[in-house]
């Protein structure tokens, strides 16, 4: 399991350039189940990994390209009536793939945002009033452009809590911009990714992250974590029991990649950010190279040695 988590960091590597940290954190997420939302400037690879990542997991893929005329009907789907059959059937949508990407969710109309929610945390769907269960896994990789450009529609704070992540993968370093513009093509080919996992396999490596040993002072330090949040003079949102339990489960699948099979202070902060920004601060602007101080301003108040004194 470890050779295959290895191999698809690597691969994902050599196609987002620069940027190992922003990578392990998003595998790191999809391992924990968790949806990701991918937010940056136009043009920063956003797309790009999203589709790596959806091609290196070898599940079932499709790209909705959200716009402001797009209706829930072109995501969810629609049913129509069979002349034949004197019935209804579904015509199913985009949603129904193991792994939706949302291109620039934001630039759809705040209705056909909504038709994400059920789906994103139930697994399932409701067209006309009949439920209809999504394939197993099922992830959704959104991307969206800052909230200051225009045509954006900002996704309600009920949404943005169904993200397990959000990350900004930010300017490229020089040497990695240098790769980037001494590339042949401005667009990499997809046929050189290969599909490194099975379906079974990922089930696999799941369940062994499940099953990663979380001793009790570490919750202890997600509760303190989750306490301090809720103290900080500010207009930060405080971080609710689910946050904590994506904090939980995205540092079990960073211990997993750690080659670990337990969970350290170290695996919660590593994910911190990513998981409780969005949470704490939803309609954050300039996220990008800047010092999260949110985040950092409640990890420098808790000593995980003694997270609740």
């Amino acid at each position: 399991m470890q050779t295959a988590v290895a191999n698809i960091l690597a691969q994902i590597g050599s196609v987002v350039i620069g940027k190992p940290h922003q990578v392990k954190l998003a595998l790191s997420c999809l391992l924990a189940k968790g949806h990701i939302l991918i937010e940056d400037l136009p043009g920063m690879g956003k797309t790009t990994l999203a589709n790596t990542l959806a091609l290196t997991l070898g599940l079932s893929y499709q790209r909705i390209q959200f716009t402001s005329d797009l209706m829930p009907a072109d995501v969810i789907g629609i049913t129509i009536f069979d002349d034949v059959k004197k019935s209804f059937l579904l015509h199913p949508g985009a949603i129904f793939n193991q792994v939706v990407l949302a291109d620039e969710v934001n630039r759809a109309s705040p209705k056909t945002q909504s038709a994400l929610l059920e789906a994103m945390e139930e697994g399932r769907v409701s067209v006309d009033g009949v439920t209809h269960q999504l394939p197993e896994p099922f992830f959704v990789i959104a991307t969206q452009n800052p909230m200051s450009h225009a045509g954006t529609y900002p996704l309600p704070e009920s949404q943005l809590d169904r993200f397990m992540m959000r990350l900004s993968l930010g300017f490229p370093n020089i040497d990695a911009e240098r790769k980037i513009l001494q590339a042949t093509s401005s667009h990499h080919d997809t046929t050189d990714i290969k599909a490194f996992l099975t379906v079974e396999q990922l089930r696999e490596i799941q369940l062994h992250i499940s099953q990663i040993t979380v001793a009790p002072a570490i919750i202890d330090y997600v509760i303190a974590l989750c306490r301090v949040s809720r103290q900080v003079e500010s207009q930060a949102k405080a971080l609710s029991p689910r946050a904590g339990k994506a904090l939980l489960a995205t540092a079990k699948s960073w211990a997993f990649m750690e080659n670990r099979d337990y969970v350290i202070p170290d695996d919660i902060q590593a994910v911190f950010s990513a998981v409780c920004e969005h949470r704490l601060a939803p309609q954050q602007h300039h996220i990008f190279d800047e010092v999260n101080e949110l985040s950092q301003q409640i990890l420098s108040q808790v000593d995980p040695t003694n997270p609740l004194l």
